[in-house]
């Protein structure tokens, strides 16, 4: 029986635990594949307090193990197939857990377009990490679709790979910060296509051009190119609450401003959880916010 029970090893899940180790809280860390979670998929994290120039994001998650290890909290590489928030028990792929408070910070996944050849072509020039598969289209075109930070973030890495950069998106106006707009007006490989959506991607064996329509005028082009990122937002991985836990019509959990789910002794940190601004440091905030709500329940059901 652990007095804490922490799913998702994120920068949220992180730094819950090691708040809950300070607490000196018998805690378990568990992580279905490895530590760092969705922010690894990029190379390195500019605004992150305290790293002048940014820092690179394998960086920062070791050093967020490290800490955490520091204060033996357990962790352990499983995953979760079920959750019983009344008996606060997870089931996993070797065996069950139990506890007497649970925190969820299993985060979020990039969305899909769902257009035609997408799946077909996943793997194949179609992509959801520029730092993973960036290195293959050395000197090739490459479309990047969506239009927030990380858009640009990927689109300025790509740039310094690929031969032309073309970022697609459906309005008029990127949504990214301006100074990383700034960058990217600023460089030559990269080119804007606004007010468009793809609505295909084609390819016999790998991807070879997409289809975009004009929102605005319904005018259709194909452009050539040999990969394809897509960045449109992304998906709460909460299907195991759903029907246990309060949830958006999106699928994030909804918590109070303690971190606190609808079932007791259940909290929510991080990219799972409906909140304004899903960022690093404010993952990591709803992290030790969390642990501190799951300290504090623990104290009074003594």
């Amino acid at each position: 029986m652990y007095d804490l029970i922490i799913i998702g090893a994120g920068p949220a899940g992180l730094t819950a635990a090691l708040y809950a180790g300070r607490f000196r809280l018998k805690t378990l860390l568990l992580e279905g594949m490895s530590l760092g979670g969705r922010i690894l998929m990029s190379e390195s994290i500019e605004n992150f307090p305290g790293f002048p120039g940014g820092v690179p994001t394998h960086e920062l998650i070791k050093r967020m193990e490290e800490q955490v290890r520091e204060l033996e909290v357990k962790i352990e590489l499983d995953q979760m197939l079920d959750l019983d928030c009344a008996a606060k028990s997870i089931k996993t792929s070797s065996g069950s857990y139990s506890s007497r408070s649970i925190i969820i910070a299993t985060g979020a996944r990039t969305k899909k377009l769902g257009v035609p050849g997408e799946d077909k072509l996943t793997g194949r020039g179609v992509s959801y990490c520029a730092t993973c598969d960036g290195p293959l289209f050395k000197e090739k075109n490459v479309v990047v679709i969506g239009g927030g930070d990380t858009v640009a973030e990927e689109a300025l890495y790509l740039s310094r790979i690929a031969k032309t950069v073309n970022i697609i998106h459906r309005r008029p106006q990127l949504r990214a910060s301006l100074i990383l707009q700034e960058r990217m007006k600023a460089n030559n490989k990269i080119n804007f296509i606004l007010d468009s959506v793809v609505t295909e991607i084609s390819g016999s064996t790998k991807v070879e051009s997409v289809k975009i329509k004009n929102v605005n005028t319904s005018a259709e082009q194909n452009i050539a190119c040999d990969g394809v990122f897509v960045y449109i937002g992304y998906q709460p991985d909460t299907e195991f609450a759903k029907e246990k836990l309060k949830l958006d019509e999106a699928g994030f959990i909804i918590t109070e401003e303690n971190m606190a789910a609808s079932c007791e002794g259940i909290f929510a940190c991080g990219d799972c959880r409906k909140k304004t601004l899903y960022q690093v440091i404010t993952a990591c905030a709803d992290g030790a916010i969390a642990a501190d709500s799951a300290f504090k329940y623990l104290e009074r059901n003594k």
